[in-house]
């Protein structure tokens, strides 16, 4: 119904944000991933999905359209809900929780406070073939131990962008501007190029 919300951002939490757009407030639940994204720009974008429920119609929103995308994923497992989701996205970045639904790393999914072992289980049987064929290409599997230039082009390439030119893109920067961007300002930068 909704796919995104755009206006002044008018309060922010780690668990909501209030976006206000043409005398309008909405509130949208968000996870820490988001939180961190949204920083305290004072207009704002969030990506939306909306969840009606018997009693309730609630707003979760997003830093980018991938985070809902996954959002939207594990939502569709049974035994997950939106709370539930969000609480994933929140303890675990969207590129670890790909990496360990690719990997079918279990382990990690249960440190995750209300996920068992039957539903971590659960989101790597039903997920694994959707992150491994839509989300995510293989070659940007192994988040976890990469520098920052290789999380940069790995955000690219799952923006779209043809991982030479994106490449090509970071080392410039890199070359220009140092090591001390993080990977968020790499990003920035790189897209301003491409």
């Amino acid at each position: 119904m909704y796919n995104y919300i755009k206006g002044k951002l008018a309060e922010r939490n780690p668990a909501y944000a209030v976006i206000e757009s043409h005398g309008v407030g909405y509130l949208l639940n968000i996870s820490l991933n988001t939180y961190s994204r949204i920083g305290n720009d004072e207009l704002c974008l969030l990506y939306v999905h909306l969840v009606v429920r018997e009693d309730a119609m609630i707003l979760f929103g997003f830093a980018d359209q991938d985070e809902r995308e996954l959002f939207r994923q594990l939502i569709s497992v049974s035994g997950v809900g939106a709370n539930t989701a969000r609480i994933i996205l929140s303890s675990l970045s969207p590129q670890e929780v790909i990496q360990a639904i690719g990997l079918a790393d279990v382990p990690l999914l249960q440190k995750i406070k209300g996920i068992g072992a039957k539903t971590a289980q659960r989101i790597v049987v039903d997920l694994k073939d959707k992150v491994a064929r839509g989300m995510i290409p293989q070659e940007k599997m192994g988040f976890l131990h990469n520098t920052k230039k290789e999380e940069a082009l790995s955000g690219l390439i799952i923006l779209g962008f043809p991982k030479m030119l994106a490449e090509k893109a970071l080392t410039k920067i890199i070359d220009k501007e140092g090591t001390d961007l993080t990977v968020e300002e790499l990003i920035k930068m790189a897209l301003q190029m491409l």
